[in-house]
This record gives C-alpha cells, structure tokens and sequence, in this order.
C-alpha cells in the first residue's frame, strides 16, 4: 500500500497548525497588511489555499464547489480562517486514507476546470499538485513571516517525522 500521500496528509495538517501558530502572533495590523506578493497579503495568500483546498477536494469527492475565483476570500478574520483552515485539513486527511485505501490512486479524475472546460487528470497528479501546491504558497507565507517580528517556523517535512515521536 502507498502511504505517500497519506504521510504528505499528515505533514500538511502539522505544517499549517505551525504556520498558523505563527501568524496568530502577529497584531492584526501586521497579518492583514499589503505586501508586495501573489495575493496581496498573508491573509488572502491563507485565503487561497483555503479555495483552492475546496475546489480540488470537491472535484475530488464529486460533491464539486462554489468557489467563483482562486482569489475569492473564504473568511474575513483570522479566527475564522484558522478554523476553516483546520476542518479542511481533516478532510484533506480522511479524503486521502479513503483513496489510499480503495486503492484509488491510480484511477483519472474527471472535472470541469474553472473556465468550465471538462478536464481528466490521473488522481495521484491532483494529489501531488495538492501537496506541492501547499507547500508553495505556505512558503510565500513564511516569506512574508520573516518580514515580520515573528520568527517563521521550520515546515520542511524532514522534520515532520521528529515533531511526530
């Protein structure tokens, strides 16, 4: 059985709670201030994972989404962020045990991309984009962390293993 995925599942629950820790001391000033990058600060930049989280997962279930664009803010305030954040990091969990263990990793997902055209793609490339893409945009945000007073926290997965003894 594959455990990649379900090892990268994992370390993308304990990545974002570090993460979130972190930009939970900043003042609000700080968390919500312009900074020159792709969303246009650490909130909207949480923000997008947050879409982008709910619009592969419901490709992914089936259920689908209502997510208008990659940009769209979810969640106004940092309180309600970092719980929306935490429930879709269980589901990311308990989506990928269940591929893993239906043995449905090697199967193609079948989609409608945001611009409404139908899109097959293999699973285990969604999934891998899914991870791959966490780790981009949490690295923006550990950028923008060392902008700050707040010291960034290690994310790497290497220490994932150790944090997890």
């Amino acid at each position: 059985m594959d455990t990649s995925f379900r090892t990268l599942s994992r370390w993308t629950v304990w990545a974002n709670e570090r993460l979130y820790d972190a930009c939970g001391a900043l003042t609000n000033d700080e968390y919500f201030l312009p900074r020159v990058c792709a969303f246009g600060s650490i909130h909207r930049t949480l923000n997008h994972l947050l879409a982008t989280d709910r619009i592969w997962l419901g490709r992914l279930t089936g259920e689908g989404h209502s997510i208008p664009s990659l940009d769209t803010e979810l969640c106004a305030d940092f309180v309600s962020l970092r719980a929306a954040r935490s429930a879709e990091d269980r589901r990311i969990v308990s989506l990928v045990d269940e591929i893993v263990a239906n043995g449905d990793l090697e199967g193609d997902l079948h989609y409608t991309s945001m611009d409404g055209k139908p899109q097959i793609l293999p699973r285990r490339l969604v999934l891998s984009h899914l991870f791959l893409h966490h780790a981009h945009h949490r690295g923006q945000v550990h950028a923008l962390l060392s902008q700050t007073k707040v010291p960034p926290p290690a994310l790497d997965l290497t220490y994932f293993p150790r944090a997890a003894e």
